[in-house]
């Protein structure tokens, strides 16, 4: 039986807490011109290839995992 998530639930969603974790160093960035704005984007490109690069296993985990979903997922199989 799926385990359905309830709608606009971002919270639940891993992509949202990666997201949350990349752009913290990426914040409060302004840009005067569309050159400026283009010289920043690809200053911001390489700096998220960094951040990947950095990434451990255990913090791809621990941003990706919901404990209480892996267990109601085990409930579930159990059945």
């Amino acid at each position: 039986m799926p385990l359905l998530q309830p709608p606009h639930s971002p919270e639940l969603n891993p992509l949202e807490r990666l997201w949350q974790l990349l752009k913290k160093p990426l914040q409060n960035e302004l840009f005067s011109s569309l050159q400026a704005l283009s010289v920043g984007v690809a200053r911001l490109r390489h700096r998220i290839q960094e951040i990947f690069n950095q990434l451990t296993f255990e913090q791809v985990m621990s941003v990706s995992s919901y404990n209480f979903i892996l267990e109601a997922l085990f409930y579930a199989a159990s059945y």
